[in-house]
């Protein structure tokens, strides 16, 4: 498994050659941050948008003891001067993210989590605020926000393919979901059109080993998820080809088209290309207004 620290540094040198990634967001015109604090017009900073767990991270002046007197968790509230740029990062950390066809090439895990954290790094040095989906990690700035994101990046998932979650998304903001969308569409879909309800705009970023592009497999195969749990045997791997090529591209264009009817970009990056070319296609699809 990857470690926070070696991942940190991965994503810090593929970020280095970049200048600081100011993603557009729709409440620019009304909201300045400046320095470490946020300055914004009258009577937005102040509104309540809803209530949230409070985190191990939270400090606890943060904690809105009125509220958490009601039940016997504690609870925070989140502003909506907040909303605006934040952006929110989901990352596929499940079973079949573990795989790589060459002892050479990253894992696709390890190529989506160094791109997801150097696009954070960015987007933080520009003056964003950045957290991941689920509640995991509500949007913050900072050097502490960007080691909270490696620690939490670093942590595997046993099922074997992952679902985007839309808890904690702020309406309005922006978001990437990074992963090779080889599992079930139907969680993506609702993801994507529960985002786009809520005027979330953002990217998808799918990836694959060079091997799941090109099925160079003959004769007797077996086929077994990263996870053991799915299994198929075959004696004639190559009569799968074409059929199988054909389900990945109109899965590619499905992701398109879902991603086009939101609002949102879709690319997809293989683990054996420059991880500079798809963090660059980040920069401009996370800048772009839609």
């Amino acid at each position: 498994m990857t470690t926070p620290a070696a991942l940190r540094a991965q994503a810090e040198s593929l970020a280095s050659p970049l200048p600081a990634l100011l993603a557009e967001a729709e409440h620019l015109a009304t909201t300045v941050l400046l320095g470490d604090h946020g300055r914004r017009r009258a009577g937005l900073g102040d509104t309540f948008w809803q209530y949230r767990p409070a985190q191990s991270h939270d400090e606890v002046r943060s904690i809105d003891w009125r509220r958490s007197g009601r039940s016997d968790g504690q609870f925070v509230q989140d502003k909506e001067w907040q909303i605006a740029q934040s952006v929110i990062l989901w990352v596929d950390q499940a079973a079949s993210m573990t795989f790589s066809s060459d002892k050479d090439l990253p894992t696709k895990g390890t190529r989506a989590r160094t791109l997801a954290l150097a696009t954070a790094i960015l987007l933080i040095r520009g003056g964003e605020r950045v957290g991941l989906t689920g509640l995991r990690l509500p949007p913050r700035r900072g050097e502490a926000q960007i080691m909270q994101m490696a620690n939490l990046l670093s942590q595997d998932d046993s099922l074997d393919y992952g679902s985007p979650e839309t808890q904690g998304m702020l309406p309005h903001s922006r978001a990437l979901f990074v992963s090779d969308f080889l599992g079930d569409m139907a969680p993506v879909e609702d993801a994507l059109l529960r985002a786009a309800d809520r005027g979330v705009r953002g990217a998808l970023l799918q990836i694959l080993d060079p091997q799941e592009e090109a099925f160079p497999f003959d004769g007797r195969t077996i086929f077994e998820s990263m996870s053991g749990t799915l299994r198929h045997e075959t004696l004639k791997a190559g009569d799968l080809k074409h059929r199988y090529l054909d389900r990945l591209a109109e899965r590619k264009d499905r992701l398109a088209h879902l991603a086009r009817t939101t609002g949102w970009q879709f690319s997809t990056h293989h683990t054996g290309t420059s991880a500079s070319t798809a963090l660059l296609w980040l920069y401009g699809a996370l800048e772009r207004k839609v």
